[in-house]
This record gives C-alpha cells, sequence and structure tokens, in this order.
C-alpha cells in the first residue's frame, strides 16, 4: 500500500510535470502569438522575396568591399520601394532634403524664386515670384532646366535640384534652361536673395475690382488671403473679384478648401476626396459664415495644377465664377507627407479628388469658360546669357532677337541672318534707349528688351482684360 509521503511525493511530481506542460505551452503560445503579431505590425515579413531584402542586406553589410552605412542601406531601399511605384509625385526625402521639403511651406529660404515642377522626369519652372532674381534676369514659366553651374541634372531628384539651386545670400547659380521646341541651352546666371514666402498678393483694379494672385498654397496663404479680401472689401465698395491662380503649382489642401469657405455658399460641395478602392470618401462642403455676392473671375493657365484646380473647379461648379484662360495641368491625386524622427519624409500618392459635379480632373485639367490666351510674345525663346550678336550672325538666336525687337515695335527682317536691317532695328532701339549706338546685340540690350517684353505683357495681359470685362457686365 503506498504511504501518505509517497503519495505525496508522486502528488508533486505530476504537479511538476503539469506546471512543466503549461509553461512549455505559454512558452510556445507566446512565440507564435509574437510572431503574429510582429508580421501584423510588421507586415513586410510576409511580402514575397522579404528574405531576399534581408539576405542582400546582409550580404553587403558583411562582404561589400568599401563597407556600408546601415543607416544609408535603409534610406535607398525605401527610396527604392517609393520609386518602383512609378508615381511621380510619390517619394522619399531622407534626412536634410525631407527637413527642407517641411521647412518650404512656411520658412523663408536664399534662392532665386522660381517654383520647379516635375513632370515626366523633367524639370520645369511654374511659377516666379514677382520681383525675385529668377523674374528679373528672364526666366519663364514652362522653362525647362537642364543644366545647374554647367552640369546636367539628368537623374537629380527634385531635392538634389532645390539643393543646387538654393544656397547663400548674395552667390550665384548658373540656369540653363530650354524653352519651346528648341533645343539650345540658354544659361542664367542669377544672384541668390531671400526669398519670402508670402503667397498672396492683391491690387486694386479700376471700375471697383478686386484683384488677388496665389502663387501656391502654404502654411499661411489662407490667413494671407483673409487679409488681402477684408483690404480690398475696405478700400470701397467692390464690384468684382478677380483671382489669379497662374502658374501656382498647389500645395495644402486644408489651407484651400479655408478659402473657398469664404467663397462658396454654405452648404456647396468644394470637393470630394476619394480614397483606394472607393473605401473612403471625404466630401469637403463650404463652411461659409457670411455670405459673398460679389461676382468672381478666376484666371488659370496650363500650369495651375493640383490645389489651384481644386479652388477653380470649386469657384466654378459651386460660385458660378468665370474661369478666364486654358485649361489647367490636370493634377487630380493628393499627397500627403510623414515626416520621421530622423526628418525624413515620405510623400505618397493616397487619393484622388474630384470636382462638386463629379468629374475627375486627373491627366485632364479643368476647362475654362472663357478661353484666352496670351500674346505670342509670352513664349518667345530667350536669347544666351553674354553673347554678342552682329552684322552676319545667324542662328535661334538671331531670331529669338528679331521676334522681341518686332514685339516691342521695331520691324527687322526675321530670317535669322543679323543683316543689315536688323543692325539698323538695333541701333534705333539703342538710341530710344539711350545708351551707345553701335547695332551690336549684348547683354545690356537683351536686359532692356526683356524688361520692355515683361512691362508689354502687364499693359496687354488678354486674360486678365477678358476677366475685368466680364465683372463689368
Amino acid at each position: 500500500m503506498e504511504s501518505n509521503e509517497q503519495r505525496v511525493k508522486r502528488s508533486n511530481k505530476d504537479s511538476s510535470k503539469y506546471v512543466a506542460i503549461i509553461v512549455v505551452i505559454a512558452l510556445v503560445a507566446g512565440f507564435w502569438g509574437g510572431q503574429a503579431w510582429t508580421k501584423r505590425h510588421y507586415s513586410v515579413m510576409e511580402a514575397d522575396g522579404f528574405n531576399l531584402l534581408q539576405a542582400s542586406y546582409s550580404k553587403i553589410q558583411d562582404s561589400y568591399l568599401y563597407g556600408a552605412n546601415s543607416g544609408e542601406l535603409i534610406d535607398g531601399a525605401i527610396a527604392g520601394m517609393v520609386s518602383s511605384l512609378g508615381d511621380q509625385y510619390s517619394q522619399y526625402l531622407a534626412n536634410e532634403a525631407g527637413e527642407s521639403y517641411a521647412d518650404s511651406y512656411n520658412s523663408n529660404f536664399y534662392g532665386i524664386g522660381a517654383e520647379v515642377q516635375q513632370a515626366d522626369g523633367k524639370y520645369f519652372i511654374s511659377t516666379l515670384v514677382k520681383d525675385m532674381p529668377a523674374e528679373k534676369v528672364g526666366l519663364k514659366p514652362a522653362d525647362q532646366i537642364v543644366t545647374v553651374d554647367q552640369q546636367s541634372i539628368e537623374g537629380n531628384t527634385f531635392n538634389e535640384l532645390l539643393s543646387k539651386i538654393r544656397g547663400k545670400k548674395g552667390t550665384s547659380v548658373v540656369i540653363g534652361i530650354k524653352r519651346g521646341a528648341t533645343e539650345q541651352i540658354t544659361e542664367f546666371n542669377i544672384e541668390r536673395a531671400e526669398i519670402p514666402v508670402h503667397t498672396v498678393s492683391s491690387k486694386q483694379l479700376d471700375n471697383n475690382i478686386g484683384m488677388i494672385a496665389i502663387s501656391r498654397f502654404s502654411e499661411a496663404t489662407d490667413e494671407e488671403f483673409k487679409e488681402a479680401l477684408a483690404s480690398l472689401m475696405n478700400a470701397g465698395e467692390m464690384k468684382g473679384l478677380i483671382i489669379d491662380l497662374r502658374s501656382n503649382p498647389g500645395g495644402l489642401l486644408n489651407q484651400t478648401v479655408e478659402i473657398a469657405n469664404l467663397l462658396v455658399p454654405k452648404g456647396k460641395k468644394i470637393l470630394d476626396v476619394v480614397y483606394k478602392n472607393d473605401e473612403k470618401t471625404i466630401s469637403f462642403v463650404s463652411k461659409q459664415a457670411k455670405p459673398f455676392t460679389i461676382p468672381i473671375a478666376v484666371i488659370v493657365n496650363e500650369y495651375s495644377a493640383s490645389a489651384s484646380e481644386v479652388l477653380a473647379a470649386a469657384l466654378k461648379d459651386s460660385a458660378d465664377a468665370h474661369i478666364v484662360g486654358v485649361t489647367t495641368y490636370g493634377k487630380g491625386v493628393v499627397q500627403t507627407y510623414e515626416q520621421f524622427r530622423s526628418g525624413s519624409v515620405l510623400v505618397l500618392t493616397e487619393a484622388e479628388w474630384k470636382t462638386p459635379s463629379g468629374s475627375g480632373i486627373h491627366k485632364i485639367g479643368v476647362e475654362p469658360t472663357d478661353v484666352v490666351e496670351l500674346p505670342e510674345y509670352v513664349n518667345l525663346h530667350p536669347i544666351s546669357a553674354g553673347i554678342e550678336l552682329k552684322l552676319n550672325s545667324f542662328g535661334d538666336d538671331v531670331i529669338a532677337l528679331q521676334k522681341l525687337l518686332l514685339a516691342v515695335g521695331y520691324a527687322p527682317s526675321d530670317n535669322g541672318l543679323y543683316d543689315e536691317a536688323t543692325m539698323e532695328a538695333v541701333k534705333q532701339y539703342e538710341s530710344a534707349k539711350g545708351i551707345d549706338v553701335n547695332g551690336v546685340y549684348t547683354d545690356e540690350v537683351g536686359n532692356l528688351l526683356v524688361e520692355d517684353i515683361r512691362n508689354l505683357l502687364q499693359a496687354n495681359d488678354t486674360q486678365l482684360k477678358k476677366a475685368e470685362d466680364l465683372l463689368r457686365k
């Protein structure tokens, strides 16, 4: 017969087995639970090819001849993932580049005063800051940037390009551009200056018409717009409002919606933001606090994009505004950006926006109600900086000079040859400007021509004149 002591020993032994089994079960459950948690929170581990990524990382760290920085490898992997999306608007910006991106919405910087937009792997000037260096030397929207300081920018990321253009105050940068269909590269030597982030300007036009121009939508744009609008309305009875969105590349959606809230009647739709697989749609409806009954005309061009298209479409569909100009760029997708602790930024296309009428505009654009083109001389090919043209010179620069002279009221031949007629036209222009008269084209003549063309456009802005005419009715 088993003694009490033997029964106690057996009971303790059995209990130990049970405890061991429970511990093992707990450990196994913990392991698999941990695995499940890890996979749920780090879904990349379940992706096809993750083992290849891990193996490649390890092989590079162990065997690469020159050594590798783990942070740079991770940044490169993320950048590669984003690049593989084939979406020109999504990008990963590591460290300082990310910080520069985030700061670009709310900080001053030193540069040339030109907004740059990427399209089809190329970089174009989308808009110019008024009275800043780029505008003063004659750069124009749609100019393609091809070199910086005589070095090709092919293959550069957006932020690599910006870092080359920006720099210390008072230093200079040489920007090489192509304009129109020509393959000729024209270089502009531009001195950097402090570029303010002010995005709104306004002025009072004749017949009690107010005009507000928005260059882009950044952190303070809505507040700047409110101040400009209040100032115009306090100046007297405003009979019409013109909003100039030409060459506005877009920016922050919330600030755009805040401006729409001022102008679109309460309860009317501003836009819909539609997310992946139509799983979520966010509708923005006007929260207008005070009715705005003043007629509105919006001026747009082929470089008005993204948030500027949102505002133009909202005013067209929900506020009966006139849209004057030409069809807009057609960027109808929405990006958000997330900044990580390192300063790096992930910019990702997450949604498509649709107009109040339910239309998508991506790669289509917003159609104007009144189609108006600008004068042809707006897109004339620039003349290369530092070049001298004289009798018997020929080529694209001569053709450009002849067309510029014709635009400002002088009538040389336009055959691409610097002939007697062209030399005489240059002499007449030099005499009219009070400079040495020798019939030879130099940068001095070129700078005066650029200024005259700018003034000529201001005096003959066909799109602005049409907007004014519509509001006078």
